[in-house]
């Protein structure tokens, strides 16, 4: 029984992050014919207003997120043309990170240092999946695979571990930046302000479940070292 209650728990921390988030995401997409403006229209919009010269607004398959190096601000097709609580919530978000980058705020440098470093080891990590089942099988060779797994999981490593950095950065977004603006400029309700800081929430948590997700894979590429 207690190993039972232990496999909920841990499974339970793996992929309750990321449910809720997309629940809550899920829940307040409804179109909302009494918000100012979409997703999309409320970026430019806050662009305009404090004058961050140079950041684009496109839209993109990717994920909603904020790219400092060709300072873009990226949102989804219904973040951008949605006219929804998740829509408006989720580009002040982005733009959060975009008043962030303007701001030179030091934790989000250190995520795009970290993230920039991360990237060149999983394309390394990705060669290696490649080349392990060649080396494996070749006579006098087979440690050097296991070398080569050692750096896939070192970069799985690191992911979590950019993702862990990246909480206080995306809460700052959140909740010192997008709340705010979104609340003292009147672009939402007294009455929607509990449903945006549950939405500004899951935006936050996304990398969370990200993080989750790689202690996952972490795990199953540290048994395949032990066999």
């Amino acid at each position: 029984m207690p190993f039972i209650l232990l496999a909920l728990l841990v499974l339970g921390l793996i992929f309750g992050p990321g449910l809720w988030v997309k629940r809550v995401l899920k829940k307040y997409s409804e179109p909302r014919d009494d918000l100012p403006g979409t997703g999309g229209e409320l970026a430019a919009h806050l662009l305009e207003r404090f004058e961050l010269e140079g950041v684009t607004l496109e839209t993109t398959e990717r994920g909603d997120h904020y790219d400092p190096q060709a300072k873009a601000i990226r949102l989804t097709e219904p973040v951008m043309n949605g006219k929804s609580l998740t829509a408006v919530a989720t580009a002040a978000h982005e733009f959060g990170h975009a008043l962030q980058h303007q701001k030179d705020y030091q934790p989000l440098n250190t995520r795009t240092v970290l993230a920039q470093n991360g990237a060149i080891l999983e394309k390394i990590a990705g060669g290696a999946i490649f080349l392990i089942p060649v080396l494996s099988v070749i006579p006098g060779l087979a440690m050097f695979s296991r070398v080569l797994l050692l750096v896939i999981i070192g970069s799985m490593f690191l992911s979590v571990f950019i993702h862990l950095v990246t909480l206080p950065v995306e809460f700052d977004a959140s909740f010192n930046r997008a709340l705010p603006i979104l609340r003292d400029g009147k672009y939402i309700s007294m009455q929607d302000q509990t449903e945006v800081r549950k939405i500004l929430l899951a935006c936050a948590l996304t990398y969370v479940s990200q993080a989750m997700f790689s202690v996952l894979n972490i795990g199953r590429w540290i048994r395949l070292l032990r066999r």
